[in-house]
């Protein structure tokens, strides 16, 4: 174990003997948010699971030692269950955690193959813990130690993290703090900045300002009604990306992922002066419409379909420390702190397969149309309302019908710009996928060491996974031929 982690255990050690002291005078009790509640009800049981792959063989001698003085202390969640009190709310009340009931060592059947790799095996297992509940009697998380080698690891540890825990940036900075950098422990990962400035078209003028007011007036009334029309009852169109059906949830999945080059990612940003989240939010709509017009169904082509684009709605640039995030003055505490945009998948007419810019831009459209609106603000003081005036029950229906209703989801987290290591195991790749939401496809976003991993979990009998992932592939294939290759050309003649 090295001397950064060392320090980093005895300090929690003492921060948990400061806890032990209090629980010696009153059972702690902590009320569950708003966000917890919907996510942990009877209709909703949404969680993460977060997949690092090591560069070496697992040794799993120092489980138990980390989790105890390492994960545990970071959050009294970790160490809790979702109580009711004798009024009825939900309450955080802390327990006494049993490791060994929250620790997996899965054994696999012969490789199939004379290369030794289980990638079968291994996307089998991805697919049962994702449809596994959590047990509700025990603290709401659990791990994977999964020793056999795939193509692109020689081992996996998987999280399973349920999101009534927290969001994705509770939740990683959570699992960052356990992890050190794998050239040098003693200093600190590094991060991109996080954060989106939109462009000002309108320049200061009286008249601009007056423009954008009224312009964002208007956006919030039509996307705060149509965002209403999405959680009653309106309904995107049954396609090869949207089943529909109900109890889609319980249904297993596929997880697949892609890697692509962060460079030239940028280099296509570049070329388009739009940012990385333009880009990929663009490679995801066209690759998801090419998969549909694999079909050589034109009703397909253009059906109405929306994506989900979650935002976190907290003020701040990075990752912050866990001082910080467990401080509820701060804009980076710990919590459920997120929006979401409704964005409509665009069409793909015949002449635009050709021109896979234009769905960077469409999106870039109408995502920096919705973000100047307050419709996500509105949203959330309606769901608050409902919360008050008819309960969390009530409310987790309502979400449940928003992600019921839309198509998809796409969520995106930043990872460290150098390599990490976990108890001395360096790290090769890392991606997340929400699981336990009623939508046939959910897209995750990742970056880690120049790196962009795309996740895509997809309903198992609906969608032919691998094909959706090929899609993607030429999606961004294409993207780049059209924005850099082509450009290139013309820059020589």
């Amino acid at each position: 174990m090295n001397l950064a982690l060392e320090e980093r255990t005895q300090i929690n050690q003492l921060i948990t003997m400061d806890q032990l002291k209090q629980e010696e005078e009153e059972e702690v009790m902590e009320p569950v948010s708003p966000t917890g509640q919907y996510f942990n009800s009877s209709v909703l049981s949404v969680s993460v699971l977060c997949i690092l792959e090591s560069q070496v063989p697992i040794d799993d001698s120092p489980t138990m030692s980390l989790l105890q003085n390492v994960f545990l202390p970071i959050n009294p969640r970790f160490s809790s269950i979702m109580v009711r009190d004798k009024n009825g709310v939900k309450q955080w009340k802390r327990v006494k955690v049993n490791l060994k009931d929250h620790v997996n060592i899965p054994i696999f059947p012969r490789a199939e193959n004379s290369s030794g790799l289980h990638d079968n095996h291994f996307n089998d297992y991805l697919t049962k813990i994702a449809l596994d509940q959590l047990p509700q009697s025990r603290p709401l998380w659990e791990i994977h130690i999964i020793k056999y080698p795939t193509k692109n690891a020689l081992g996996h540890l998987v999280f399973k993290l349920h999101h009534a825990l927290g969001d994705g940036f509770s939740l990683m900075g959570a699992l960052f703090s356990c992890l050190q950098r794998a050239d040098d422990p003693s200093i600190p990962l590094t991060f991109p900045m996080l954060g989106m400035k939109l462009d000002s078209e309108d320049g200061d003028s009286v008249f601009g300002s007056v423009n954008r007011v009224f312009s964002r007036f208007v956006n919030s009334v039509s996307d705060f009604a149509w965002s209403m029309l999405k959680i009653g009852f309106l309904e995107d169109d049954r396609t090869l990306i949207r089943s529909g059906e109900e109890g889609v949830e319980f249904r297993p999945i596929n997880i697949n992922t892609i890697t692509f080059d962060l460079d030239r990612i940028k280099q296509i940003k570049a070329n388009l002066h739009v940012t990385i989240n333009d880009v990929i939010t663009g490679i995801i709509f066209f690759g998801a419409r090419l998969y549909m017009k694999e079909t050589s169904q034109d009703e397909f082509i253009k059906s109405n379909s929306t994506a989900l684009v979650l935002l976190n709605t907290r003020n701040i640039a990075g990752y912050k420390s866990l001082e910080e995030m467990v401080n509820p003055n701060t804009d980076s505490k710990w919590g459920n702190q997120f929006g979401f945009l409704h964005v409509s998948i665009p069409e793909l007419d015949h002449p635009e397969s050709s021109n896979p810019v234009s769905f960077v831009f469409k999106a870039k459209e109408i995502i920096k149309r919705k973000r100047n609106s307050v419709a996500v603000s509105l949203t959330a003081k309606l769901l608050e309302a409902v919360r008050k005036y008819r309960g969390p029950e009530a409310t987790a229906q309502y979400i449940h019908s928003t992600l019921k209703n839309s198509s998809m989801t796409v969520s995106n987290m930043i990872g460290p710009i150098e390599q990490m290591a976990l108890a001395n195991h360096p790290c090769a790749g890392m991606y997340f996928m929400v699981v336990g939401v009623p939508q046939s496809v959910t897209i995750t976003v990742m970056s880690y060491v120049g790196k962009l991993r795309v996740a895509i979990g997809t309903e198992k009998g609906h969608i032919d996974s691998n094909k959706f992932k090929s899609c993607i592939q030429n999606a961004f294939d294409m993207m780049f031929k059209a924005t850099v290759t082509n450009s290139s050309s013309q820059a020589n003649l």
